[in-house]
Formats: C-alpha cells, structure tokens, sequence
C-alpha cells in the first residue's frame, strides 16, 4: 500500500497565517461534504430552520441552535478525521480501532441529541402558545 506523504510546509504569520487556515478549514469542509453523515446532518439543519422560522421562536433558541449546530458539524469532521486516521495506522479489524470510532459516533450523537432536544423545546413552547 502506498500513500502521498507531503513535508509540512513552513509556518506563516499574520495574514498569511490566517489565509492558509481559511484554506486548510475549506479543505476539511471539502472533505466532509464526501460523508453522507453531514450532509444528512446539513440537511436536517435545513429542516430546523424552516421549523424555527415557522414556529418565530425566540433569539435565544436560534442562538442555541446555532451554535448546537456548530457543534455538530464540528464533531462529525472530528469524529471523520478519527476514522480516516484509524484506517490510516490499523487497517485490520482492532478492538482499539473499533472503539475509538465508536467514541467518536457517540460524541455525534450527544450532539444530535442536543439539536433534539433543543427542538422539543421550541415545539413545546409553539403548541402552549
């Protein structure tokens, strides 16, 4: 097996710094558009705005919701970039592997979780209303 091994480039300072993370932040963006875990996700994101908008909820839910979204899109590129380096250094099938991918489906679906319930909370304070 064969892989592309690249020598770091040097560090950068000031804007050039800031333009080669927008860069390298663009990149993963790229690469986790090639899960079918976001862009479910990116979608179910579309979904809560159309529900929020229709239920006018407060700043405060579209605030949390935000950044509960935030989160997760955050976590599914974590939780890919768990997997593309287990399958990197342990090919093979591991209990070390298997777990540490396991960990990190669960800290996506904590932060499902979290949308969720940020969901029922604005629904509940809709249908009281």
């Amino acid at each position: 097996m064969t892989h592309n091994v690249e020598l770091a480039p040097s560090k950068r300072v000031g804007l050039a710094h800031l333009w080669a993370a927008g860069g390298y932040s663009a990149g993963g963006l790229i690469r986790l558009a090639r899960e079918a875990a976001f862009r479910q996700e990116v979608v179910a994101g579309i979904g809560l705005v159309v529900a929020y908008t229709v239920m006018d909820v407060s700043a405060s839910v579209w605030l949390s919701a935000a950044v509960l979204f935030l989160l997760l899109v955050a976590m599914e590129a974590m939780n890919t970039a768990i997997e593309e380096i287990i399958d990197r250094i342990s090919p093979e099938v591991s209990d070390t592997g298997k777990h540490a991918k396991d960990l990190g489906s669960l800290a996506v679906f904590c932060l499902i979780s979290a949308n969720s319930i940020v969901l029922l909370y604005a629904l509940t304070l809709h249908l009281r209303a």
